[in-house]
């Protein structure tokens, strides 16, 4: 059974942190290569179908996602991001996010971050237990499988599992 990765913001080069048999890029940049698509996911949707991939990987990526836009209306493109790696990552799949995070001044620093992650971004609002994104129309849930501060104490490094939608809270 063949495996998949999707490398979100990939720039100059494709990662596959997980050696998985194809390899996938998406990135703002337009270049010729196979296996690559040109796509702006502030605004766009992935280009790929339902449940393809079994790993989607961003790293120092979605900090330059905005968290709202009003484009006439209001909308909240990183939620959307989140939405569109829960439909592409196959049941049981992983999202890795590396990511500089606060309170590190790196998160900071560059002026296209517009997005700054916190140790409890991902837990509370995405994962399996709290998902308190499903206020701003997150539609999935994600396992929480490990999150530790990389080497140098910059970068958030979060392991993220899909699992079965949870059921609306009433």
């Amino acid at each position: 059974m063949t495996t998949k990765t999707l490398d979100l913001g990939c720039g100059l080069s494709i990662r596959n942190p997980f050696n998985l048999d194809e390899i996938y890029g998406l990135d703002i940049r337009k270049r010729q290569e196979e296996n690559f698509r040109a796509c702006d996911l502030a605004v766009e949707p992935i280009p790929f179908p339902d449940n393809f991939f079994d790993c989607v990987s961003a790293f120092d990526f979605i900090e330059h996602i905005p968290r709202i836009l009003y484009l006439p209306h209001r909308r909240f493109p990183f939620i959307e991001l989140m939405n569109e790696v829960y439909r592409v990552l196959k049941i049981d799949g992983v999202f890795l996010s590396v990511t500089p995070a606060f309170p590190q001044e790196a998160a900071w620093r560059d002026p296209t971050h517009v997005n700054i992650i916190t140790e409890q971004t991902f837990p509370l609002y995405f994962d399996d237990v709290n998902c308190w994104a499903r206020d701003y129309g997150f539609k999935g849930a994600f396992h929480i499988e490990g999150q530790r501060w990389g080497e140098g104490g910059v970068h958030l490094e979060t392991l993220m599992k899909k699992v079965p939608e949870l059921l609306q809270k009433e």
